[in-house]
């Protein structure tokens, strides 16, 4: 999933960074506020990960200005700010979760899969779709209870087409899920993915939608 981290101090910044993505998270990292709500108002995020102390704006006007702009992508605020009414002013101007540094990554990456998953309207940490489970937090699949091998990339893709099983997605929209800034991104990276996971999980797994998108039914298509 790709995230946005606004954090200012470089070496948080830097471990933050590096632990998600151990964590199989995609990372565009900025570090003012003004440049925070640049991206999270310009692109569609998975969910964010907000400092309240940065410069330029603070991390408060930012949340509130772009609840106020309809942005509902999950937002962590991650501050040292851990006064009682701080946590709840910033609750109640629309962060999904609050954080006190210093943070264990581990816990870190959890609560943004959970917050994640909640807002696609997912209960279970592990997602099925027919005879096909997958786990983000352990970043594996199976296929009637036997694991399938993926490359990071196809396991992106699944999770992305899981979380919103039922809906169709179009090949901009998954790449903007898949990739971070600065990625190389192939014409038809997406195509041949998908074609993958037909080949390792099953044919019907992933239905084309001419000229629309992927789809990717809940019950797995028969897959």
């Amino acid at each position: 999933m790709r995230i946005l981290l606004a954090e200012d101090d470089p070496l948080l910044g830097d471990a933050l960074r590096a632990g998600l993505r151990q964590a199989g998270c995609q990372v565009d990292w900025v570090r003012d506020g003004a440049a925070a709500e640049r991206e999270l108002r310009a692109e569609p995020y998975a969910a964010a990960v907000l400092d309240l102390g940065l410069p330029r704006r603070d991390g408060l006007d930012v949340l509130a200005s772009v609840r106020r702009a309809g942005v509902t992508l999950p937002v962590l605020v991650l501050t040292a700010r851990d006064a009682v009414p701080d946590r709840i002013r910033g609750l109640d101007l629309g962060a999904d979760d609050y954080v006190v540094k210093p943070v264990d990554l581990d816990e870190l990456a959890a609560r943004l899969r959970a917050l994640v998953r909640r807002a696609h309207g997912q209960a279970d940490a592990t997602l099925h779709a027919g005879s096909v489970a997958l786990d983000p937090a352990a970043r594996t699949v199976t296929r009637d209870a036997a694991p399938v091998s993926l490359s990071t990339r196809e396991f992106d893709l699944l999770h992305a087409l899981m979380l919103d099983a039922g809906r169709v997605l179009s090949r901009e929209q998954l790449e903007q899920r898949l990739y971070g800034w600065g990625a190389e991104v192939d014409s038809n990276a997406v195509e041949v993915h998908v074609h993958h996971l037909r080949r390792k999980l099953g044919a019907g797994l992933i239905q084309t939608v001419r000229g629309v998108g992927y789809l990717l039914s809940a019950d797995g298509g028969g897959a």
